[in-house]
């Protein structure tokens, strides 16, 4: 037979260890019934026994149904009960949150999943006697029909009536309280739990659209047909900031490409890199360098090409278009927004020449030091700062792409001479622009305002 419960020992994961100490404090405080379960779904002895022996029905469900629906009595594994647990485990680790069921005797039970760098490791149980949906003498009776008239029902009421009933609004917080407590277990580099639950809607919108498309159109007839217009359409909602068109959008053209292309998971990822990339080439307002957005588009082409299912792939789309949506309208909040703009474009086009701030200011139309001000302000840097780093940015391209002189590469940047080049080149990326050069290019730190 195997063993019913899981020692915590040097093998046992960190993060449940830490969770069997925090659910004592739990059940401690609250007066619930707690449990603790590994990634295989076994709870961990030291919690269970202190805080569910003699404490709740499941003992006598344990007991008693073993002997009526498996032949082995003792196979904890194929307990009917944990069957239930282990279901609704699943479906709070593939939702991210909390899910709670109610046992034919009576008890609600409530559940949160853990993980550890995105992996499910475990899960939180909590439970209590609601007595909700059927009066005493019915439970009663199915408890009679469970030990198959084993205990006489006097015995059987006057353990009912010992057990303490719990409101479903407290049941309801300490649910809540349990999630957040599996929340600040759980480790990675993402919020998992966010990541989960916004995974999880993504899908169910997905699938709903795939549904659409199986009632609207007979299979097979979208084969050989890709929504270029939704394509288009996606794009232009892109640009004039209709995120939630985008999304409702991106949702439609990977149903068609789900539906078209069943089980061709390969397929779809190269669609979405393909889309991935069109997004990228949309046009950035200002706040936002070549840089920036390069080094953005590279991250987001590799979470699309490192995804292993749809949820993965699906949810890198999404955030390439909150993304780009985001650095498209990084200045609706500003003040001043449209002098800002003024003078993010003409900087744009002339930071290859000496430009100075009063010229900028002009453009603007304010005094240079009030333009200064709200430059420092809105931008997050300073004039001569933003003005370095751009003159960089294109420094860095022409010494990996082209064979232009550093003298050449000093003029074509704005710089006043070669010396003046080198020192903010390297205070902006840590190494000369010969090495620079030599490397293939390679940033080791950021510049600051007082380099600049």
């Amino acid at each position: 037979m195997k063993d019913k419960y899981k020692q915590i020992s040097d093998k046992t994961n960190p993060i449940l260890i830490g969770a069997a100490k925090l659910m004592l404090s739990y059940a401690r405080a609250t007066g619930i019934n707690i449990c603790v379960l590994d990634h295989d779904y076994i709870p961990i002895r030291e919690v269970f026994d202190e805080l569910t022996a003699n404490k709740n029905s499941c003992f006598f469900c344990m007991k008693y149904k073993n002997k009526i629906d498996v032949k082995d009595s003792g196979d904890f594994y194929h307990n009917p009960c944990r069957e239930m647990f282990i279901n609704s485990v699943m479906e709070a680790s593939r939702t991210g949150g909390s899910f709670s069921f109610e046992c034919e005797l009576g008890f609600m039970f409530w559940t949160s999943p853990i993980y550890s760098g995105g992996r499910f490791i475990g899960a939180l149980v909590g439970s209590a006697y609601t007595g909700a949906g059927a009066d005493k003498e019915e439970i009663c009776s199915r408890m009679g029909r469970i030990c198959n008239g084993e205990i006489p029902k006097a015995e059987l009421m006057k353990s009912i009536e010992k057990l303490p009933v719990l409101d479903p609004r407290k049941i309801k917080a300490l649910s809540e309280l349990m999630l957040i407590c599996s929340e600040s277990l759980s480790s990675g580099s993402d919020d998992c739990h966010t990541a989960v639950r916004r995974r999880a809607l993504q899908q169910a919108k997905l699938s709903a659209s795939v549904e659409d498309l199986k009632n609207k159109i007979p299979s097979g007839d979208i084969k050989s047909e890709y929504p270029i217009e939704k394509e288009r359409k996606l794009l232009e909602a892109l640009r004039r900031g209709d995120v939630q068109s985008c999304r409702e959008l991106l949702n439609e053209l990977l149903a068609v490409l789900l539906y078209s292309d069943p089980g061709q998971f390969k397929n779809i990822q190269y669609r979405a890199i393909e889309l991935a990339v069109l997004i990228s080439r949309t046009d950035t307002g200002p706040g936002f360098t070549s840089v920036t957005i390069l080094e953005a588009n590279n991250r987001h082409l590799n979470s699309i090409q490192d995804a292993h299912n749809m949820e993965e792939l699906t949810d890198a789309l999404y955030r390439i278009v909150d993304d780009k949506a985001s650095q498209i309208f990084s200045f609706q909040g500003a003040r001043h927004a449209s002098a800002l703009k003024k003078a993010e474009y003409y900087i744009l086009e002339n930071f290859t020449r000496k430009i100075s701030l009063k010229e900028i200011a002009d453009v603007s139309g304010f005094s240079s030091p009030y333009f200064s001000t709200i430059f420092k302000e809105e931008m997050g840097e300073n004039f001569s700062s933003y003005l370095n780093r751009l003159r960089v940015e294109k420094a860095s391209y022409l010494l990996v792409h082209t064979e232009h002189s550093l003298s050449s590469i000093t003029r074509a940047c704005g710089f006043e001479d070669q010396s003046w080049f080198s020192k903010i080149f390297k205070a902006y990326t840590g190494i000369s622009p010969r090495k620079y050069r030599n490397q293939g290019g390679k940033f080791t730190a950021k510049i600051s305002e007082g380099e600049a």
